[in-house]
């Protein structure tokens, strides 16, 4: 499988971040998955929006216009040996002394992979899937697509021990989000 990392394509096995990243370090990163049918990214201007507004919601300077992103984008899709894939991109504060503050000279860290969107059988289509229900007891800012994504882990570990495909997740009786 090839990645995107700062700028270059590489076999995944070759990708590395320092352990200082501050993605790695406190989560402070955002990411958008980026669903692409028949090779075609679908809604792609959209997600570009939510990445900036992401982006935006941590103080984190974009380090691409929407121009490269998308040539970005499509050059790691072509390069990817099949048609339906979810494109993950990631954007972290990049490597820097362990601090809480906001680093004044780090270079943020992009990265990028494409994997095979999952198949959903006929089966699933027409019969559904089991899913739970759970307060969602996440962060209130659940409208940034943050990496630090533990309360999601343990919502879809949730549904596993319970035989569940997914968990659904409420607060204050609205449907927030699901699991995955």
């Amino acid at each position: 499988m090839t990645v995107y990392l700062n700028g270059k394509f590489r076999p995944i096995d070759e990708a590395r971040i320092s352990v200082l990243d501050r993605g790695f370090i406190y989560g402070d990163g955002v990411y958008e998955l980026v669903p692409v049918y028949r090779r075609q990214p679908y809604r792609l201007p959209q997600h570009l929006a939510r990445l900036q507004r992401s982006l935006d919601g941590i103080r984190l300077a974009n380090p691409h216009r929407d121009s490269e992103w998308e040539a970005i984008i499509h050059d790691l899709i072509t390069r990817q040996g099949f048609d339906d894939q979810g494109v993950y991109l990631q954007v972290t504060r990049g490597a820097a002394k362990r601090d809480h503050a906001f680093p004044t000279d780090a270079a943020p860290t992009v990265f990028m992979m494409s994997n095979p969107l999952p198949v959903v059988s006929r089966d699933q289509i027409e019969g559904g899937v089991a899913v739970v229900t759970a307060v969602d007891e996440r962060w209130l800012r659940c409208d940034l697509k943050t990496i630090s994504l533990l309360g999601n882990v343990l919502a879809r570990q949730f549904a596993v021990d319970h035989g569940a495909v997914e968990t659904v997740m409420f607060r204050n009786g609205y449907l927030t989000e699901a699991s995955a």
